[in-house]
């Protein structure tokens, strides 16, 4: 099934499900060019199928006030919102009692057992690996994978992780020890991702050869 078909049949679904009031509504209003960019570029790719998500999906606040989130993946045991925010919208049109309520609602949410997390529009139209990367760590925490994943994909996710842990440049010799792998194993992780954005090479400056790795840019932002 194509994403078009796919994703007028998941809209449709629950708008079926709301036959009236702010629910409907919402869904109606709120399910926007962000959030479809979001589902063809990112959740689809990655996951081929919208079980377990539902669109603007409505929870209560710490005042009692409805609060509609973009996405909300519930597979049964986890509660997960999914947030696609515009720089417009979210920093530059914001004031300080909005910004107060953002981080109130976000503690609230957390301690009602939602897990919160989001992405800017910006990446999610012209970085869209990276949000896919960034949300297959997140889903992987709750659920195991429903398709084999490659040793070597695992693998990059664990060098992407054990990078920012180290909070310095990752040389091949930390990922030789870290997976008890051959030296040479190490080098083409560390190139693969490099190829991928996720790195940039650094050379020593005597030897013009590359000895260490660093976390690129827009990878530093998410952590």
């Amino acid at each position: 099934m194509v994403f078009e078909e796919a994703h007028l049949q998941f809209i449709n679904g629950h708008l079926a499900d709301r036959p009236a009031g702010e629910r409907r509504g919402r869904l109606e209003r709120g399910h926007q060019h962000a959030e479809a960019l979001f589902l063809r570029n990112v959740w689809w790719p990655l996951r081929g199928h919208f079980t377990g998500l539902h669109p603007e999906y409505e929870v209560t606040d710490w005042r009692g006030r409805s609060y509609f989130a973009d996405f909300a993946w519930l597979p049964g045991y986890v509660k997960l919102l999914i947030e696609i925010k515009g720089y417009a919208s979210h920093v530059r049109d914001m004031d300080r009692q909005k910004y107060c309520s953002e981080l109130n609602r976000e503690t609230f949410l957390y301690a009602m057992g939602y897990h919160v997390i989001s992405f800017a529009y910006d990446d999610v139209e012209q970085r869209p690996e990276l949000c896919m990367t960034l949300l297959r760590m997140v889903l992987g925490r709750f659920q195991p994978s429903e398709a084999p994943v490659s040793r070597v994909l695992l693998m990059e996710q664990e060098v992407i992780r054990l990078a920012v842990q180290l909070a310095r440049p990752i040389r091949p010799q930390d990922v030789k020890e870290h997976f008890n792998i051959t030296y040479k194993t190490a080098i083409q992780i560390l190139r693969s991702l490099t190829v991928k954005g996720w790195l940039l090479p650094s050379a020593d400056t005597k030897q013009q050869r590359i000895v260490r790795y660093e976390l690129a840019r827009g990878v530093l932002e998410y952590f």
